[in-house]
C-alpha cells in the first residue's frame, strides 16, 4: 500500500506541512494519496542513521551483502502489478517498458550480488615484509578497495526503476559497502514508495543494520541541496539534466570538506555515417533509435553525420514524416522539449515531422537537417533537446566529418557506421571519438545500454563530472570506494580479503603477481 510518506530506516515519516502529488503523466490528474516532502529534522535523523548503519554495514561479508541484495530483487518482484500499474500511471511508459525496466532492475542487482560473492572486485594487493632487504627493510603492506560512507542519491526522471531508489546507483553504492539516502524523484512518488518499502523489508529480512537505507520526498530543491551539503554525506549520485547535475557539483566542491558528484548529465551521441551505409535501413534504425521510448533515454541520437547523398537524406525524411512521438515522462520535461526544439528552428530548418499528436501531453518527433559548415559555426546545435528529436548533417567528406569530431565536446556515446575498409581508412575518424566518449560503438545505435562487467556509461565533460567512471555495469561500484593501505598490521586485525589464508579464494596480486 502507498502511504504518501518518507521511508527513515525501518520507519515511516510524514512531519513536513508540504504536500506534493505525482500527476498522471498522460492526463495530469493527481495520483493519491498526497505525499508530504521531508523537513530538516526528517532529512537530519535519515542521515544520522546512516552514519550509524553505515559503521556496521561497512564491516558486512561480501556474501552477507550479496544475500541482501539478492533479497531485494526478491521483494520487487513480489510487488507484482502494483508496481507495474502505478509505474505506467506516473510515467506514461508502456506495460512492455516497465516490465523491461523492472527485468532490468532485478538483473543489476543480481549481477552486483554474484560480483560480491565472487569477491576479487576490491583488488587486494599485498607486498609481504623484506625484513632482510639492504639497504632498508620493506615493511608488510596491503591494500585494497573499502567504502566511502554515507552516499546520497537522485532518483532519475526518465528510468523510475533503474535509476531510481534500487537503481544503478543504490545497489553500487550497497554493494560497496555504503549506507544510502535516496531523494526520490517527483515524478515517480508512488513508485519509489513501493521500492522503498521493499528495500526496507529486505534489510529487516537480512538482519542489515537500520538506516542502511532511507528514503526522502522533496518539493523542489531544498531537501535535494541539503542533503549533498550535509557534513556527513561523502558521496553523491544523479542522472539528469546538465543544469541539474552541474548545481549539486558545484554544492558539493564549495563544502568545507568537498565530495565527489558523480553526475550523468546527457548527451547528443553522434553518429557517423560512411558511404556504403548510407541506405534506407540506416535511415530507418537512425530514426527509430531517436524516437525510443520518446526520446527520452540519455543515449538517443542527438545528431547523425553524413556525406553528400541525396537519395539517404530523402529516406530520413520519408522515415521521419512517419515517426510517432508519444507521451513525455512529465510537463516540464515536454515543455523543454517544445522550447529546445524551438530555438533549433530558428538556426536551421525542419527536414521531417512525425504525425501530429493527439494528446497535450505527447510530443511530435521532428528531424533538423544542416550543413556542416552551418553546425560548425552554431554551437547551439550540439546542445541536447531531450525528446524525440535530431539534426542531421551533410558533411562534403570524410575530412570534414573528422573535423566535427574534433570540436565536439564530451558525450557518452558516438558511433561509425561504415564497411570493414572503410572503417579502416577513416581510423583517425575513431581515434578522434575514442577522446570524446566513454563508449564508442561501430555498426550499431547507442539506445540500449548492456548491464554487464564491461559496460561504460559515461564519458567526458559535459557528459559527466568524472569521465574515469560509469553509471552503469560492475565497475561502477568503484564511485564508492577508495584504496586503502595497512601496514604491519597484525593478521587478526587486517580485513579478511588481506589475510595470509584467503579464506575467501579471490584473486589477488602478490609482489605485483596475479
Amino acid at each position: 500500500m502507498i502511504e504518501g510518506k518518507n521511508i527513515i530506516g525501518f520507519g515511516l515519516s510524514s512531519e513536513g506541512t508540504v504536500g506534493i502529488q505525482a500527476p498522471a503523466a498522460a492526463t495530469l490528474e493527481p495520483l493519491g494519496p498526497l505525499f508530504y516532502a521531508a523537513t530538516m529534522a526528517e532529512l537530519n535523523q535519515a542521515v544520522a542513521l546512516a552514519v550509524a548503519a553505515f559503521k556496521v554495514y561497512r564491516k558486512k561479508s561480501g556474501v552477507e551483502k550479496a544475500a541482501f541484495l539478492e533479497q531485494i530483487a526478491l521483494e520487487i518482484e513480489a510487488l507484482g502489478d502494483t508496481l507495474i500499474e502505478r509505474y505506467t500511471a506516473e510515467s506514461g511508459l508502456p506495460v512492455g517498458r516497465a516490465q523491461g525496466e523492472k527485468g532490468r532492475t532485478l538483473g543489476q542487482l543480481r549481477l552486483f550480488a554474484s560480483l560480491l560473492r565472487e569477491g576479487s572486485w576490491v583488488h587486494a594487493t599485498i607486498d609481504p615484509a623484506m625484513p632482510d632487504r639492504q639497504p632498508l627493510a620493506r615493511p608488510d603492506l596491503r591494500s585494497m578497495e573499502r567504502p566511502l560512507g554515507p552516499v546520497a542519491v537522485f532518483g532519475a526522471s526518465n528510468f523510475p526503476l533503474a535509476f531510481s531508489v534500487a537503481g544503478g546507483d543504490t545497489v553500487s553504492a550497497l554493494a560497496a559497502g555504503c549506507s544510502v539516502v535516496v531523494k526520490a524523484h517527483s515524478s515517480h512518488l508512488g513508485t519509489s514508495e513501493l521500492v522503498g518499502k521493499a528495500i526496507q523489508k529486505a534489510a529487516q529480512t537480512t538482519g542489515m543494520p537500520e538506516g542502511v537505507l532511507s528514503m526522502l520526498f522533496d518539493a523542489g530543491t531544498e531537501i535535494g541541496g541539503a542533503l549533498v551539503q550535509h557534513k556527513d554525506i561523502k558521496a553523491v549520485a544523479f542522472t539528469g539534466s546538465y543544469r541539474g547535475g552541474k548545481a549539486l557539483f558545484d554544492l558539493a566542491v564549495k563544502r568545507a570538506e568537498p565530495i565527489p558528484v558523480y553526475a550523468e548529465m546527457g548527451s547528443t551521441n553522434p553518429v557517423f555515417v560512411l558511404p556504403s551505409k548510407q541506405t534506407e535501413a540506416t535511415a530507418a534504425a537512425y530514426v527509430g533509435s531517436v524516437t525510443m521510448g520518446v526520446g527520452q533515454f540519455c543515449t538517443n541520437p542527438g545528431l547523425m553525420i553524413y556525406s553528400q547523398n541525396a537519395e539517404f537524406k530523402n529516406h530520413v525524411k520519408e522515415k521521419g514524416a512517419v515517426a510517432a512521438g508519444g507521451i513525455m515522462l512529465n510537463k516540464g520535461i515536454k515543455a523543454a522539449y517544445e522550447k529546445g526544439s524551438a530555438h533549433i528552428a530558428e538556426h536551421i530548418q525542419i527536414l521531417a515531422e512525425g504525425p501530429n499528436p493527439e494528446s497535450n501531453q505527447a510530443a511530435q518527433a521532428k528531424i533538423f537537417e544542416a550543413t556542416a559548415e552551418v553546425f560548425l559555426k552554431s554551437p547551439v546545435l550540439a546542445e541536447e533537446v531531450f525528446g524525440p528529436s535530431s539534426v542531421l548533417i551533410e558533411a562534403s567528406s570524410t575530412d570534414q566529418m573528422k573535423e566535427i569530431a574534433a570540436g565536439l565536446e564530451g558525450h557518452l556515446t558516438a558511433t561509425v557506421l561504415g564497411s570493414e575498409e572503410e572503417l579502416v581508412a577513416n581510423a583517425e575518424l575513431l581515434e578522434i571519438l575514442e577522446q570524446k566518449v566513454g563508449r564508442l560503438l561501430v555498426n550499431g545505435f547507442p539506445t540500449g545500454v548492456e548491464v554487464c562487467h564491461a559496460m561504460v556509461h559515461g564519458g567526458p565533460f559535459p557528459a559527466t563530472t568524472d569521465s574515469r567512471t560509469t553509471s552503469v555495469g560492475t565497475q561502477a561500484i568503484y564511485r564508492f570506494t577508495r584504496p586503502v593501505c595497512f601496514q604491519d598490521l597484525p593478521q587478526a586485525l587486517l580485513p579478511v580479503e588481506l589475510q595470509d589464508d584467503n579464506i575467501l579464494g579471490i584473486k589477488r596480486k602478490v609482489n605485483g603477481i596475479l
